[in-house]
């Protein structure tokens, strides 16, 4: 009894993975939302182009918004009676946000109503981490005003 308790568990663990895993996707946005991640790297390699130092603080805002609760862009929300998770003692330092809602703004312009604060936020990070940590980005921050630049 006690082994077929076990080999339930254990099947309901794997569906339960496979449901989580299943969830997420790299290519999420691929059909509803093809110009995503060009709309926000072309934003971010204009604003490293101008302070290549925000790229730490974005990494750290996203951070921020994973830590609490999950990956769920509520580091980015406001509250009139400042509980908001961005006032927060620790968040209170955090920078970016004025680039992002930038970021935000050119991405609801490309895709309305489609893509998540929090996954512009997520792609924002990844971005500032690779931008930086290339070569590439060397020779992109000259090439701003060229509009679709390969990188």
């Amino acid at each position: 009894m006690a082994s077929r308790s076990l080999m339930v568990a254990l099947l309901l663990a794997a569906v339960a993975a496979t449901c989580a895993r299943a969830q997420l996707h790299e290519k999420f946005y691929s059909e509803s939302c093809p110009s995503v991640e060009d709309v926000v790297r072309r934003e971010m390699v204009r604003a490293l182009s101008l302070a290549p130092s925000l790229a730490g603080p974005l990494l750290r805002m996203h951070f921020h918004d994973c830590f609490v609760r999950g990956c769920d862009g509520s580091v980015l929300l406001d509250s009139a009676n400042k509980t908001a998770e961005k006032d927060a003692q620790p968040n209170q330092t955090l920078r970016g946000f004025g680039f992002v809602e930038r970021v935000k703004a050119a991405v609801e312009k490309a895709c309305p109503d489609t893509v998540s604060c929090a996954d512009v936020l997520a792609l924002i990070a990844r971005d500032a981490v690779w931008l930086v940590s290339t070569s590439r980005f060397r020779k992109c921050r000259h090439a701003v005003h060229v509009e679709g630049a390969e990188f």
